[in-house]
């Protein structure tokens, strides 16, 4: 498993992953890492195999089937959507629509099948984030794992900048950390910095100020050697 990669369209970089704990992370890219390339067919996993891709560490069944569920329920809470430049036209989709745990049969399961809506996110990618499961599921922090995600993304430029609506909206941070910036360095920032400086080399993170009182912040900056 430990060259399992993770590959799909940047557009899924773009959905905020709302309350995800990291368990449920590992769990949701652990299913997008096997996903790829299958079409509308109903995929399996055996309970053994989900938990090795994610590195679950071994817990009751009862836990597991709970954590499984709870991911996929927020899965469902995931905002997939498109609108025209008019705005008049406006559909929103899942991105799975089976999710079948069968956690009593003698090996236990769980059955997962995409939405044909949400097809082109694994198939036939024409661009793609692509990183190794083992790296992202060894982060610790929740933001450490998300701005993994989003400087893969920009991995051969060097550099991504976020407004600070951005970072706040993709990052999935309290609206309570707003105007407490020592709040985003010490929770936020810190985290990342010390989880993703091993990965990224050179990794500086630098935030940008508006003009105006107190010299607010508005925007963070990420560099490192492409």
């Amino acid at each position: 498993m430990s060259n399992e990669l993770v590959k799909y369209d940047p557009e899924l970089n773009t959905i905020p992953l709302r309350k995800f704990t990291p368990i449920e992370m590992n769990l949701f890219f652990s299913i997008v890492s096997r996903m790829r390339d299958q079409g509308n067919k109903t995929v399996r996993f055996s309970f053994d195999q989900l938990k090795e891709l994610s590195n679950y560490k071994p817990t009751a069944n009862k836990r597991f089937i709970d954590d499984i569920e709870n991911t996929y329920q927020k899965i469902l809470s995931l905002r997939f959507g498109r609108r025209s430049k008019s705005g008049l036209n406006r559909e929103f989709f899942v991105m799975f629509t089976e999710f079948e745990i069968k956690g009593e049969a003698e090996e236990p399961y769980v059955d997962i099948q995409i939405y044909p809506k949400a097809l082109h996110l694994l198939n036939d990618l024409e661009s793609w984030v692509r990183y190794a499961l083992t790296e992202f599921r060894n982060l610790k922090s929740s933001y450490a794992k998300t701005m993994f995600r989003l400087i893969k993304q920009f991995r051969t430029t060097g550099y991504s900048y976020f407004s600070k609506e951005d970072f706040f909206e993709l990052l999935d941070i309290p609206k309570s950390y707003w105007n407490s910036p020592s709040n985003v360095d010490k929770k936020v920032i810190k985290p990342i910095r010390e989880e993703l400086t091993p990965l990224f080399r050179g990794l500086t993170i630098r935030k940008k100020y508006g003009k105006g009182r107190g010299k607010p912040v508005i925007g963070y900056s990420f560099t490192w050697e492409p």
